[in-house]
């Protein structure tokens, strides 16, 4: 290994690993997938490593979307740290809605950036590319000691932007389509060849929730998901990696008996109380990969209007049918530990079976073909932390998913 002392990132001290140090971000993992598949006899492995390591579950981090929780795991802290409080925002700058997948919304280094910083070698996998830039930051690729590549665009990968020439070509596998279980598959294989060959000291795998939107727990599709995840994490514990097994968030089903979204239309309501188009609703779970859940989440911001009377708005909403959180911003900020020039006057939370929509006219909800499941609020919080070595950890909710690679860490370094 590289590493012969600690290294600090955003005022966590990380453990010098002597053997490889894995996280592993399951996309979407309700911790009832795990429990289903284990029981029908398909995750060996992991039923093993959870009887002869450590199983716990944890806290995400709130909203329970993907962007804040993967940059929370890879920088040790919530978002009021590091920024990134959802995939789409209202920039405060411009006043525009746009994505915050551009490293300019990060406001803290990674532990990625750090390790490597300390002369570590880093291997970052993702499904989709959104994330890579921003899980990227910081390294360089002119050295050998850093690779951070997407199955989304594993074709066009090169060494000098993401340290690895066509990751597709490389592999073996062609470069999978984005809606699809084999994005993820992808992220295993490419982890188990860069274990194996190129021997990274810190490595973290993070998939695409696709499945888990389309399939509950019982169902075969996702219980042939994890037994294809099982697989590969049996080849990468049997290597000697220390490795910690968590989610970025939940997954609850959203739909009514027919099968149609259940969805409460704030921007509709806002529209109806305060006048067209004065109020502004912003969605963060928003990004390009509508299939996957017509942007529809159980968490929202809104933007008022200053001449809105904010507490005759906020008892509205609380006796709106489906909304079961409505704090202000310095509410929000306290509780939920996010940047408060990111978000809006209000944040709503929504309860387990059904979503927050803007208007709905807005969203096509056309490529729904199985009855929505989503995330976003409080009933996707709580995800799966299962480390392949006996570490002694808290319970939630002092545990968080974003203490991966504080434990991936130590354990690897005993």
């Amino acid at each position: 290994m590289n590493l012969e002392s600690p290294v600090e990132a955003n005022a966590r001290i990380y453990s010098a690993p002597k053997v490889p140090a894995i996280a592993i971000c399951l996309d979407g993992c309700e911790p009832e997938y795990l429990d289903k598949a284990i029981a029908d006899g398909l995750m060996p492995t992991l039923k093993r490593m959870r009887e002869t390591g450590t199983d716990r579950l944890a806290d995400s981090v709130i909203p329970s979307f993907t962007n804040p929780n993967n940059l929370s795991i890879a920088t040790g802290r919530p978002p009021k740290v590091h920024g990134i409080c959802g995939n789409y925002l209202i920039d405060p700058d411009t006043g525009e809605e746009v994505m915050m997948n551009d490293v300019r919304f990060l406001r803290a280094p990674t532990l990625f950036a750090r390790f490597y910083e300390a002369g570590a070698k880093v291997a970052i996998v993702t499904a989709k590319d959104k994330l890579r830039a921003l899980l990227g930051a910081g390294l360089k690729f002119d050295d050998n000691r850093a690779k951070c590549f997407s199955a989304e665009k594993s074709d066009t990968s090169t060494a000098a932007e993401h340290g690895q020439e066509k990751a597709s070509e490389w592999l073996g596998m062609a470069q999978p389509e984005v809606y699809s279980a084999a994005l993820s598959e992808f992220v295993f294989a490419a982890g188990v060849k860069l274990l194996k060959e190129w021997k990274p000291d810190v490595m973290y795998l993070t998939t695409t929730d696709y499945v888990q939107h389309k399939y509950a727990p019982d169902e075969p599709e996702a219980k042939s998901f994890y037994e294809m995840f099982d697989r590969y994490l049996t080849e990468l514990d049997a290597l000697g990696a220390a490795i910690v097994v968590t989610a970025d968030h939940g997954m609850k089903p959203k739909h009514l008996a027919d099968g149609s979204p259940a969805v409460v239309y704030v921007q509709d309501l806002m529209d109806e109380w305060l006048g067209k188009d004065t109020a502004r609703v912003i969605l963060p779970i928003t990004d390009p990969y509508v299939v996957h859940h017509g942007a529809l989440g159980s968490f929202a911001t809104v933007y008022l209007p200053q001449a809105a009377d904010q507490g005759d708005v906020i008892a509205k909403l609380m006796n709106t049918h489906g909304i079961t959180h409505v704090l202000t911003k310095a509410e929000a900020i306290d509780r939920f530990e996010l940047p408060g020039d990111r978000i809006g006057d209000l944040v709503l939370v929504s309860g387990e079976n059904i979503c927050i929509g803007t208007s709905e006219h807005r969203h096509d909800l056309a490529a729904l073909k199985e009855p929505l499941r989503s995330h976003g609020g409080l009933t996707e919080q709580v995800v799966p932390f299962i480390v392949n070595r006996v570490i002694d950890l808290p319970e939630k909710p002092q545990l968080r998913n974003f203490d991966a690679f504080y434990y991936a860490t130590m354990a690897a370094a005993l």
